[in-house]
């Protein structure tokens, strides 16, 4: 179990919420008797970094609308997370601006006519630079779990991109996998 015995799992993350429920984080840390907020600290267009850029198909550079947004539980520093979206989808929409966004940007997307179909997450352990261990409050020396996600449309198209850093001692990542009787690899 981490430090703070938060276990955190994904897929509340990955689907539209009904009319009048609070956004996955709040209600996630509330079921397990905690408070999740979060403080969005720019929302906008920005040059897409190297990763983005490949998961999207444009240069690097070239103009992406990214959220970045510090996630707190109990007030604490939780997660740093930027999330990307091709201008094409968030140009012009709440995406892009850093007003509340009722139900969480998936509730958007799916609004908007993009629903997510298949999602990938790799997630690797690295040192923090500067920025993040001021942001986070970890100690010298403490690593960070790096969790990349990319969800896809049906048709196979990006859709969103999250990067997300978390102090590893306060974390533990639970994924739950459903196999279907007689699915095929």
């Amino acid at each position: 179990m981490s430090a703070s015995g938060w276990v955190s799992v994904s897929m509340p993350y990955l689907i539209p919420r009904e009319a009048g429920q609070g956004d996955a984080w709040g209600v996630e840390a509330a079921a397990q008797g905690r408070r999740g907020s979060q403080r969005i600290l720019y929302a906008g267009e920005a040059g897409a970094p190297g990763e983005v850029a490949r998961v999207f198909g444009v240069a690097e550079g070239e103009a992406v609308v990214v959220r970045r947004r510090l996630i707190l539980l109990d007030d604490q520093p939780n997660e740093l997370t930027d999330t990307y979206y091709p201008v094409g989808i968030a140009r012009g929409t709440g995406l892009a601006g850093t007003a509340r966004i009722p139900g969480g940007a998936v509730t958007l997307l799916a609004a908007l006519g993009h629903v997510g179909a298949l999602v990938r997450e790799d997630v690797t352990a690295d040192n923090p630079d500067d920025e993040e261990r001021e942001t986070l409050r970890t100690a010298p020396g403490e690593p960070v779990l790096r969790l990349t996600r990319v969800t896809l449309d049906r048709d196979g198209r990006p859709i969103q991109v999250d990067r997300m850093v978390m102090p590893a001692r306060r974390q533990r990542l639970r994924y739950e996998i459903a196999i279907e009787a007689g699915a095929e690899s």
